[in-house]
């Protein structure tokens, strides 16, 4: 999955035509003004190259641009099924930084949880890694698909071969050529 940033993604249209089928993509918009339209060239190409696109914490946004799910926030996780219940097509992934959070995503209904950190990230929101073997219990307990978040690149992801993880989400490292 490749989390969309703004400051860190300069071009998402190259990014996006870089993923290969089957990926996905979390279109976080941060309250751009012109979030429709970049979403809606985000969703074009989705379709075009058999991506997955998710709109970041806004099904609004998700309805507005043709996406086929929302991830959520951590914070808003509880609101998977209500989601799910008003779009019962959508994908709804949440996000969880520790056990019970995980626990509460797939409660509320969510489809998969992306679990972060996992290694040291850049991100200005990353808290205190969690490793590779927490993270490993972590999936063990999950009660869906689990995907790896925050510090992932090539030799990072190869340390979680083992994990169980459903896959591996990130900002630049799926940027890299």
């Amino acid at each position: 999955m490749l989390m969309t940033d703004p400051e860190r993604v300069a071009d998402l249209e190259a990014a996006a035509r870089r993923l290969p089928r089957g990926a996905a993509i979390v279109f976080r918009a941060f309250g751009a003004k012109d979030a429709v339209r970049q979403g809606r060239d985000l969703a074009a190409i989705a379709r075009e190259r058999g991506l997955v696109l998710l709109a970041g914490a806004d099904p609004a946004l998700a309805a507005a641009i043709g996406a086929q799910g929302v991830h959520l926030p951590e914070r808003a996780s509880h609101r998977a099924g209500a989601i799910k219940r008003a779009r019962p097509g959508w994908i709804v992934t949440a996000a969880a930084h520790g056990e019970a959070a995980l626990r509460r995503a797939f409660a509320a209904g969510a489809d998969a949880v992306l679990v972060s950190p996992v290694f040291e990230s850049r991100s200005p929101s990353a808290g205190r890694p969690l490793g590779p073997a927490r993270f490993a219990s972590l999936v063990r307990r999950g009660a869906g698909p689990v995907y790896a978040l925050g510090g992932i690149d090539a030799a990072t992801a190869r340390r979680l071969m083992s994990s169980g993880a459903a896959g591996i989400a990130a900002v630049e490292a799926l940027l890299e050529p």
